[in-house]
């Protein structure tokens, strides 16, 4: 880079400009990936946290201790380590002290500090109060004790720790989120108990795999207690890869003919979830729901009430609507991203993450024994000092009188050190009594038990191992808690489709002759008290939901479908079908069928073939519909026809010479498409020419007579008379008596008439 310095005549240094920009932007990347964004493993913190917490402990905030304004934290943190702006500064330290927010909180708050609706309708720092949590302990107890490295502050007038030693893997108990230059983090937090154990496993199964880890981990635990849905092999891989997704979902309870939610995903907003319930209501998205109420209160935080509009709405499927359209259901990424221990960052997966937390735990811990053994030989020194001087005790103060420069003699003379020699000279008077002789030699005992118990602690890395672990399980004791976030297996949710947010009403569609079609709220509409343009009539009418498909056949035998609750009013006079749908050249519209997908139809040609089909068969998405009965040359379609019992029902059909057959629908196939089999006998030749046809079909019970209308005159057969025409299926029938040959139409009759 050096070489790439140059100095003008003025003696300035001149620097490319592209070399200048990219050491610049390296520079800054660095700086908010190490320290702004992204956690260290060590302490789980961001430099930020770390500051807050230090000054806040400075500051005598401890969980025993007075609040102090919060301002009054925020300024020692601004002022002495962190020179950023107090606005965030300050919802960084609100952040920690919410329980919605952290699992485990670290800053103890007084004050408005938010809720879960709204994280950030916190109060201004001069108006709350805070002090730290027991837990912040966790983090703290061992700072001054020799375990971690200190650093000059921003102005070199002050010293801070570069990291807090904590006793527990923080970074996976409380979790962040952070984005970085080309990196991003995102951790979710965990349970303690689960953590604390799996750590305590690893120290005794160094080889232990990601499998044994997974049984004693089951999951991420969030600060609130919705349900974690995300399947168990995906949450394996996620903590195999450090990188992930998972799923949340709230819980729900049926009070009353009610639904309660009474537990809402992590980070999710009760005010939003309601808002976005409520604009499906106005936008007519939810029609089975009446009522919406937010009953939650102090005792219970979320309450949101929803109203079915009847008992036999199905709870179960209006929240899996619900799950699938509003935040009630939420996914979260995961990024196992972190500063390790050789201050570089690195997604890691969770094995590695507890390992290299262990290696930092081990390191701790042996720094802070270390400390601790120096200090006791260090008093050990100075006790042996001194037991020098209480042996010998005149000769001393004889030195000391007569001496210029009593410390070099007393070196030279009792042979000990200039630290020892310094502590001789510190003794009162008072202290020079037999009795503190005694003291010496007690604490000489104590210490030296003491610095055998950490000299075979810090040569013996079982019995290190051991004492490690007894500390992870008496703060696992101490600070943990029951898991809050069940995890459970669901189905996945599924919003509801155009047609099952309609609401189901009867209704009945009418074609004319000319193919115009409408729709009449009602079953009980009469379809030939309608007006009907000039030249125009009724031709056929069917019966069903406003929810379903209308589908339409042609006379070449093609289907077509649409929803029927967009046909028009029978308020006016409709419009064409073909309008909607593009049936072949001079086709014309004979069938209109409504109902269950699964519903029974017959569909026949009048040249005598048909077969039973079903309603889901003739569905078609398509302006151009669906083949679905092929015609025979010659022939068109008859008006499609239901069958509501396809073992019991009779089909009867007449020929326009007058020859009328009826069989049991049940010999006629099954089929979702094709052109059936033969109903009728008729000469294909005769057909062809068009001199014979059928007529006239139905569809009738046992117990149902029929009348044969033809011109001015009808005719009625009862059940017994029409055992005269039963014959099988594709006979050519018997006449109907002489005067009633000539057949317009026939019509079922009722049971009563039949008998």
């Amino acid at each position: 880079m050096n070489q790439e310095i140059t100095v003008n005549e003025d003696g300035v240094e001149q620097i490319a400009l592209k070399t200048y920009t990219q050491q610049a932007y390296l520079n800054y990347s660095m700086y908010v990936i190490n320290d702004r964004a992204l956690p260290n493993i060590g302490d789980g913190l961001k430099p930020v946290q770390r500051r807050i917490i230090y000054a806040m402990s400075e500051l005598g905030l401890k969980a025993s201790a007075k609040f102090k304004k919060s301002a009054r934290t925020i300024g020692d943190v601004i002022g002495k380590f962190h020179p950023h702006g107090d606005s965030a500064c300050y919802e960084a330290m609100v952040l920690m002290a919410q329980s919605f927010t952290y699992r485990y909180p670290l800053v103890d708050g007084q004050g408005n500090w938010g809720s879960q609706d709204d994280p950030k309708s916190f109060a201004a720092m001069r108006y709350t109060e805070s002090r730290l949590q027991n837990y912040a302990d966790m983090l703290l107890a061992e700072l001054g004790q020799g375990t971690v490295d200190w650093r000059p502050n921003f102005d070199g007038t002050l010293e801070e720790p570069e990291i807090l030693p904590a006793r527990l893997p923080n970074v996976l108990l409380n979790g962040g989120s952070g984005i970085a230059v080309g990196m991003a983090t995102d951790i979710p937090p965990h349970n303690l108990n689960e953590v604390a154990k799996a750590c305590v496993h690893l120290l005794d199964n160094p080889k232990a795999p990601l499998t044994e880890i997974c049984k004693i981990i089951k999951g991420p635990d969030f600060p609130t207690e919705a349900e974690l849905i995300t399947p168990k092999n995906e949450i394996i891989e996620l903590y195999k890869t450090g990188r992930g997704s998972l799923k949340t979902r709230a819980i729900y309870l049926k009070e009353n003919g009610e639904i309660v939610i009474i537990a809402l995903p992590y980070q999710v907003s009760g005010a939003k979830v309601l808002e976005q319930i409520a604009a499906q209501m106005h936008k007519k998205k939810l029609p089975m729901v009446v009522d919406l109420r937010d009953e939650s209160d102090h005792e219970n935080p979320t309450r949101i009430v929803i109203v079915p509009r009847s008992n036999r709405i199905d709870a179960d499927a209006v929240m899996s609507h619900l799950f699938s359209t509003t935040d009630l259901e939420k996914n979260y990424r995961v990024n196992f991203n972190m500063i390790g221990n050789n201050k570089q960052p690195q997604v890691k997966d969770i094995v590695s993450l507890l390992k290299e937390w262990l290696q930092f735990r081990t390191t701790t811990v042996k720094r802070r024994l270390q400390y601790r053994l120096d200090k006791i030989l260090d008093r050990l020194h100075i006790l042996d000092g001194l037991l020098i001087a209480f042996l010998n005790i005149d000769e001393i103060i004889k030195i000391i009188r007569k001496e210029d420069k009593p410390k070099s003699t007393l070196v030279k003379r009792f042979k000990i050190s200039e630290r020892q020699a310094d502590a001789i000279l510190d003794l009162r008077l008072r202290q020079l009594a037999k009795l503190e002789e005694i003291k010496i030699k007690a604490e000489q005992k104590e210490l030296n038990t003491e610095r055998k118990a950490l000299d075979a602690l810090l040569k013996s890395s079982t019995r290190l191992k051991t004492f490690i672990k007894n500390e992870i399980k008496a703060d696992a004791a101490e600070f943990g808690d029951a898991r809050r976030t069940p995890i459970v297996e669901r189905d996945e949710a599924k919003a509801f489709s155009q047609t099952e947010l309609l609401s189901t009403e009867p209704i009945t569609i009418v074609l004319s002759d000319r193919g115009w079609v409408r729709a009449a709220k009602g079953h009980e509409v009469d379809p030939m008290s309608l007006q009907y343009k000039s030249g125009d009539s009724f031709k056929l009418a069917a019966r069903g939901k406003s929810n379903q498909l209308a589908i339409f056949m042609d006379s070449t035998g093609r289907a077509y479908s649409f929803p029927a609750h967009s046909l028009p009013s029978a308020r006016g006079q409709g419009e064409p079908v073909s309008g909607r749908a593009n049936p072949p050249s001079g086709a014309t519209f004979e069938g209109v069928v409504i109902g269950e997908d699964d519903k029974d139809v017959l569909l026949a040609s009048n040249a005598g073939y048909g077969f039973v089909g079903k309603v889901g068969d003739l569905i078609s998405n398509k302006k151009s519909g669906k083949a679905v009965l092929r015609c025979p040359r010659g022939s068109k379609l008859l008006p499609t026809l239901a069958v509501s019992d396809y073992k019991k029902n009779l089909v009867v059909s007449v020929t326009n010479e007058g020859r009328m057959l009826m069989f049991p629908i049940a010999e006629l196939p099954r089929l979702a498409k094709g052109k059936g089999n033969k109903i009728i006998n008729i000469p294909t030749m005769r057909v062809t020419d068009g001199i014979e046809f059928v007529v006239a079909i139905a569809v009738l019970s046992p117990q149902e007579g029929l009348i044969v209308y033809a011109g001015r005159r009808h005719h009625r057969l009862r059940a017994s008379d029409l055992e005269h025409y039963r014959g099988e299926r594709g006979r050519r029938g018997n006449k109907l008596p002489r005067g009633f040959q000539n057949v317009d139409r026939i019509e079922v009759s009722g049971k009563d008439a039949a008998e």
